[in-house]
């Protein structure tokens, strides 16, 4: 049993460490994820090539999917993407036996990468601090134990109350933050590990705009939402402030999906007569389209976009 302990260390345990959530649970059994869906694939697919004709076709094209879960977005993209793709996924979990044997299966993603990099609901489980005001004022660290119970901890440390002052200034007492330091962190050794190309992270998130006063600390179990509890038993994340990351780009997941074609048109019913078949398979793929972009749902995703071109000297 752990006594109260600051949310990061918590998360960390409770997701990564050993028994831990990701190391132990298949995510598509606890949540839905635009990487699980075959259409969404397609759209990513046409990035990749998109990329690919941006770096003017290298001998080698790598596509690094990070946070792969079971490798449903991976392998989808194994059947779309010809053999000059050098194919990687990313994830603590054991590699998944009905995966294309093309695929590498890692813990950690290549020193160096020219293509496309994308990281699906990553960084909204990467540990974070939460932050909360007292009663008397004081920013405070919030501290959880293991049945999920919190209490003001420590006072924040000054780069902690930098970022919280730059980007989620707390004004009343009970308004709580996640601090983002680790996810920027995070981002940024993604992007350098880009010598050519672009990397993409998907996730929820918000801005400056609208930071939610109670911060967004969930967790997510057999597909409901539960209370964020960190004894592995369930996920445990927040919401990204994205604003706050560096990147060339910032779209919602429903303009992005639309410029990448993804197919939004329901077949017209005369096609029913004509051709069940194509019908059917046509109406799949625009009712899995219409989950992609709802703006209640995933369609709210923020992708964050950088393109690197570094020199190998």
């Amino acid at each position: 049993m752990h006594g109260f302990e600051r949310w990061r260390a918590a998360m960390e345990r409770a997701l990564y460490g050993p028994g831990g959530f990701y190391r132990r649970e298949k995510p598509s059994h606890h949540f839905a994820t635009s990487a699980q869906t075959p259409v969404f694939a397609e759209a990513v697919a046409r990035l990749a090539e998109a990329v690919d004709e941006m770096l003017g076709h290298p001998p080698v094209f790598d596509v690094v999917d990070v946070g792969a879960g079971n490798g449903e977005l991976i392998g989808h993209l194994a059947a779309h993407l010809d053999e000059r793709a050098r194919l990687a996924a990313v994830e603590l979990r054991p590699r998944p036996a009905d995966l294309p044997g093309r695929i590498e299966w890692r813990p950690e993603p290549p020193e160096s990468v020219t293509g496309l990099v994308i990281a699906c609901e990553l960084l909204d489980n990467v540990p974070c601090e939460v932050a909360v005001m007292d009663p008397a004022g004081r920013v405070r660290y919030e501290e959880v134990d293991e049945s999920g119970r919190t209490r003001p901890g420590d006072p924040v440390e000054d780069e902690d109350a930098k970022w919280l002052a730059q980007w989620w200034p707390l004004r009343v007492p009970g308004e709580r933050a996640e601090i983002g330091r680790p996810r920027e962190a995070a981002w940024k050794a993604l992007s350098d590990r880009v010598l050519a190309g672009t990397v993409v992270a998907i996730d929820y998130g918000h801005t400056m705009e609208r930071r939610p006063e109670a911060g967004t600390m969930t967790g997510f179990r057999d597909g409901r939402s539960v209370r964020p509890v960190p004894d592995g038993t369930c996920d445990i994340t927040a919401h990204v402030a994205v604003d706050a990351l560096e990147c060339d780009r910032l779209v919602r997941q429903r303009e992005a999906l639309a410029e990448l074609g993804l197919p939004v048109e329901r077949p017209h019913i005369a096609e029913a007569y004509r051709d069940p078949t194509a019908y059917a398979l046509g109406l799949a793929r625009s009712s899995a389209s219409a989950r992609l972009t709802d703006p209640t749902g995933l369609g709210a995703h923020w992708w964050m976009i950088a393109r690197r071109h570094r020199s190998r000297g």
